[in-house]
């Protein structure tokens, strides 16, 4: 069986006895149903007297207990910094055998600072016990003893708190992916990574995708998320920096004084300032300039920024949430992104999965959009069940292409809700939905061939067969690569040129070139 040791500071005030004869640190030992096999007492020198009555006190009322006097000084038992420090380094140094022993501390004793700083050291397990709480009778005829209650602080042993934990975190989850029961395990694993860094860091945050696959969506949800949970306290200033441009980028994301932009233009705040407190997202950030870069750096690390126009910084404390599609370490290599700020940007980067790698997710998000849709029409539409098996098959296909991903998939349950007769969507409205569809990204095909050809050529490349267009696209990229006429057919012919006994490639190429009414000058890009 263990022994139970007990740790509490002596009560300087209550354990003298000269106001009640209630004293916690004897009664804590006097409890049959809490037998104590050892106190640990700890006192400052002032009071080593009051320790060594209170010892021979403890001694004589339980003669199963020993008391070891520890002594521990302090300058000023109110100041935390003293108090923490003096018993981490008696925790330390202690030597805790919890395969023999139970520990537990005594709370009930000691200054107020000293108590949280019991539990703090308990709750964080560098003191591995539980808490004893003592009380003294309620009544002048009980037992002077009192009575006592344990706490143990280890959260893991509490199962209804776990759960509680639990369904907290799937709460943050469910909010993070605007209520849609995702399937994606990918997905999932990326939204719970989001959920731990959102609510425990303020670190800027890099979202990658593609277009349409939710990044402005999601920097919206993970500020709401950093609201709930304290984390800031302003507002969300979104920034498309596509918009942004030259010296009005600067304006814009950091204010100017009145005159600066040397039109007599009054003061303006700046995006930056309006986001003190709250989160700045910079959606497109790759489109920012090399200064604004600079400054938007600056800003992050420091929390100031010196307006246009402007000798004294402004102070900004902002969480930077940061999108774009763009390769970014690809833009630092090509000199168009600050590495400085890329690294600062890569502690947390999280790349969003598009639509086709999500197809599993389609279904839950057909019906989050029909939700959607039914608030902003102000009625319910559903689908007729031929209806429904003929879209849901079209959409989780993998020859459905999805180029704008979930924006291509909102806009079209938009569309067949605001069209529905009657509120049903039917299988003829579909078939007209897919077909529109696959119409408009077809037109929206950027075939590099084809444009290459139709720039030359123009509409006749419609009369040239799909194996020549590849061949001839061929031919004009080298030529446009190529200084000479001759360069470009020794760099075209270069295998066949070895069997013939005439190697006149210039002649060959330009042959080549008339079948399809081009000559050299067309297709050259040299001077």
């Amino acid at each position: 069986m263990k022994k139970n040791v007990v740790i509490g500071f002596l009560g300087t005030q209550l354990d003298s006895g000269k106001k009640r004869r209630w004293r916690p640190s004897i009664a804590v030992t006097q409890h049959g149903s809490f037998p104590i096999h050892r106190l640990e007492l700890l006192y400052d020198r002032d009071f080593h007297r009051l320790a060594h009555k209170v010892k021979r006190e403890i001694e004589d009322a339980s003669p199963a207990t020993e008391v070891l006097l520890q002594q521990v000084d302090l300058g000023d038992p109110w100041d935390f910094q003293e108090v923490y420090g003096a018993l981490f380094d008696f925790a330390r140094d202690y030597g805790f055998d919890e395969d023999r022993e139970d520990y537990f501390v005594h709370l009930t004793t000691g200054t107020h600072v000293a108590q949280i700083c019991w539990f703090l050291l308990t709750e964080s397990r560098h003191i591995p016990a539980k808490l004893v709480q003592t009380s003294p009778p309620r009544r002048d005829d009980e037992d002077v003893t009192g009575n006592y209650n344990i706490v143990d602080l280890d959260l893991s042993r509490y199962d209804a708190l776990q759960q509680r934990f639990d369904l907290i975190a799937e709460e943050y989850n469910a909010l993070l992916k605007a209520g849609i029961e995702t399937r994606n395990p990918g997905f999932n694993s990326l939204i719970e990574r989001i959920e731990l860094v959102a609510t425990n860091s303020d670190a800027p945050l890099l979202l990658l995708g593609d277009t349409g696959t939710g990044k402005s969506e999601l920097a919206e949800r993970i500020y709401e998320l950093k609201l709930q949970r304290r984390r800031v306290k302003g507002r969300l200033v979104h920034v498309n920096c596509a918009t942004l441009k030259g010296e009005r980028a600067m304006s814009s994301l950091f204010g100017h004084r009145r005159g600066a932009m040397g039109n007599g233009s009054s003061d303006r705040r700046g995006l930056l300032r309006e986001a003190d407190g709250g989160v700045l997202f910079l959606d497109e950030i790759n489109e920012l300039g090399i200064d604004e870069q600079a400054m938007i750096l600056h800003a992050v690390e420091t929390g100031r920024f010196l307006p246009l126009g402007s000798d004294h910084e402004i102070t900004s404390r902002f969480q930077l949430i940061a999108g774009t599609n763009r390769n970014l370490g690809q833009l630092v290599s090509e000199g168009r992104f600050r590495p400085d700020l890329y690294a600062r940007l890569n502690l947390w980067t999280f790349r969003l999965p598009s639509l086709p790698e999500r197809r599993e997710d389609i279904e839950p998000n057909i019906e989050f959009e029909l939700n959607r849709s039914e608030k902003l029409l102000g009625s319910r539409v559903g689908f007729n069940g031929d209806a429904y098996a003929r879209y849901l098959d079209f959409a989780i296909s993998p020859a459905t292409p999805w180029p704008g991903n979930f924006r291509d998939l909102s806009a079209s349950v938009q569309r067949l809700c605001t069209l529905s007769p009657r509120a049903r969507i039917t299988l003829s409205l579909v078939e007209q939905e897919i077909d529109a569809l696959e119409r408009q990204w077809k037109s929206a095909e950027i075939d590099p061939d084809e444009a290459l050809l139709s720039e030359l050529i123009g509409e006749t490349v419609d009369q040239i067969d799909p194996f020549d267009k590849v061949q001839l696209a061929h031919v004009i990229r080298t030529c446009r690569k190529s200084p000479t006429l001759s360069a470009a057919g020794r760099a075209l012919f270069s295998a066949s040129r070895k069997t013939k006994k005439s190697q006149n490639d210039a002649d060959r190429l330009r042959k080549y070139l008339d079948k399809f009414g081009l000559s050299w000058s067309d297709v050259s890009e040299a001077d």
